[in-house]
């Protein structure tokens, strides 16, 4: 089976629902931040703090093309979409999947903004951030799934019945 790909604002549950919809169709997970705080040896904010955005950006996108993986539930950064090489390279190797939520819910999730290494431009706010990742996760999207009115399970087995039957879909 191809790569399922989690696309999304921080906080939108891409790590949470990855994991559980791994389990769910049976396949690997991988967390991008995760992979690059390992290769880094650091969190994401002392990253970004040290090397600025630009440079983080970079490191991201690099992360994603060093991945080699089949069958697997990938949770992005929420900045992948900034890397074009990541996007074509996610996209050549799996289906696209933009977890979207309201402004209102993803400022609710985000209580810990300057720890959690989210990459704001210097004077940037949530609210700008939202504004200007929204249109590119959408144009990126093979499916948009809507988490807004759902808790995680109805969201997993949900998003697992979408993706299945996109996958027979594709695949006949």
């Amino acid at each position: 089976m191809a790569n399922i790909v989690l696309i999304g604002m921080p906080g939108c549950g891409k790590s949470t629902v990855g994991v559980l919809l791994a389990k769910a169709l049976g396949m690997a997970f991988i967390d991008t931040d995760v992979v690059l705080q390992a290769k880094e040896g650091r969190k994401l904010q002392p990253i970004i703090d040290e090397i600025g955005i630009e440079a983080f950006l970079k490191k991201e996108e690099q992360a994603v093309l060093d991945m080699a993986c089949r069958n697997t539930v990938i949770a992005t950064g929420g900045s992948v979409v900034y890397g074009k090489r990541a996007m074509e390279y996610l996209h050549q190797h799996g289906i696209v999947v933009y977890i979207r939520l309201p402004y209102s819910e993803i400022r609710r999730r985000l209580s810990n903004l300057a720890t959690r290494g989210v990459a704001l431009r210097a004077g940037q706010t949530l609210y700008d951030l939202y504004q200007e990742r929204v249109p590119l996760y959408e144009a990126e999207a093979d499916l948009i799934f809507d988490a807004a009115d759902s808790d995680i399970e109805q969201t997993v087995a949900s998003l697992a019945e979408r993706i299945e039957a996109r996958m027979r879909e594709i695949h006949g």
